[in-house]
């Protein structure tokens, strides 16, 4: 609930199925991904339409997005920690299997006055998720020969905008046509299948550490600020990722739009979110060739995609059907997810830069 460099010529098609297709492991650690989170797009299609119907009230949606968003934020910190230090097959089977039997409580969130506890659900829910993601981040350079890595990296970067077209596009139709518990019980029963698949991995998730080695919340963090003090381009770069967070607020629009001027529903919702999945895909693409070597490039081609978002909401907010509502939710995340891109280009290249000084080795850099 990140962005990697997404495969992008026929040679690495040809080494994603080669990889694929080589290697078993990978190949069912990728499955039970792909397989978990269309899956929850099912969900998440399903609890907006609960929601607006059983409150009809845009905060409601609010809600439902925070106690998504903001606990898979807070836990995320302390889930990486556990992913360093426990069984990462044992930790991404247990948060499969707690969050099958979660997700089937929303089957039982029938009238208002029980939307709490569909919040809790959801929060729990994302607690787990934050545990299983960088448990199976951390676990793929050891499923994976060094060669492929990169290909790896590309296949499953390119998973969440994948499934958000897919799932999302379906899970609309499938909540329309049978029902929201329909969509529920999808939901669960993917992830047994993703847990069933994980455990059948037979090669390890991880390489023995030491004691000195073990991730700290704290150190990470103090480390993190501090060079962030040293570098304003960090700074500016982290304000940016942050600023970004709090403008995935205005997904809000996407469910009240589709219930409301659309009169779409589930199937409205549903191609809504598959456009800004689309536009997830895309973005990583259209900005690649403009960031360049150096930070001047870097800080305007954020800026253009800080415009091309806004923009993008500003024409949904105006568009009198839901046929055009969908390039212009596309058109939105192009820009949001080029704007993730580059900001996530600009704190690795720095940090590279900051290592390599350390290191006695002066950074060349075109342009600067």
């Amino acid at each position: 609930m990140a962005t990697r460099e997404p495969v992008e010529s026929e040679g690495g098609f040809r080494a994603s199925v080669s990889l694929l297709r080589g290697n078993r492991d990978f190949r069912r650690l990728y499955l039970a991904s792909m397989i978990s989170l269309g899956g929850d797009w099912f969900l998440i299609v399903a609890l907006f339409g609960l929601v607006l119907e059983l409150t009809g009230q845009a905060v409601a949606v609010a809600f439902t997005i925070a106690a998504q968003d903001l606990t898979y934020f807070v836990a995320s910190p302390f889930a990486g920690i556990l992913a360093d230090r426990l069984d990462r097959r044992r930790l991404m089977v247990a948060a499969d299997l707690a969050r099958a039997l979660l997700v089937l409580g929303f089957l039982f969130v029938r009238t208002a006055d029980m939307v709490w506890v569909l919040y809790v659900l959801l929060a729990a829910v994302s607690v787990f998720s934050a545990a299983f993601e960088p448990a199976s981040a951390a676990a793929m350079p050891n499923l994976v020969e060094d060669r492929d890595l990169s290909t790896a990296n590309a296949l499953s970067g390119s998973l969440w905008g994948t499934m958000l077209v897919v799932g999302a596009g379906i899970g609309g139709i499938v909540a329309a046509a049978l029902g929201r518990d329909t969509a529920i019980v999808i939901d669960s029963v993917s992830f047994l299948i993703s847990a069933l698949l994980i455990w059948r991995i037979r090669a390890s998730f991880a390489e023995t550490r030491t004691a000195h080695e073990q991730a700290s919340i704290r150190q990470d963090s103090v480390e993190t600020v501090r060079y962030a003090r040293k570098d304003h381009r960090v700074l500016a770069l982290l304000g940016v990722k942050f600023g970004w967070g709090l403008a995935g607020g205005v997904l809000v629009l996407v469910p009240l739009l589709a219930n409301g001027r659309f009169d779409a529903g589930e199937v409205g919702i549903g191609l809504l979110l598959a456009a800004r999945g689309f536009g997830a895909l895309v973005g990583p693409f259209v900005g690649r060739a403009s960031l360049g070597e150096n930070d001047r490039r870097l800080f305007l081609t954020i800026g253009v995609a800080l415009a091309v978002f806004g923009a993008g909401y500003a024409l949904l907010g105006i568009v009198p059907s839901l046929l055009l509502a969908l390039p212009a939710v596309a058109l939105a995340h192009t820009g949001g997810n080029q704007l993730r891109a580059a900001a996530l280009l600009g704190i690795n290249r720095n940090t590279l830069r900051k290592r390599l000084t350390e290191l006695g080795i002066e950074p060349q850099s075109r342009g600067e």
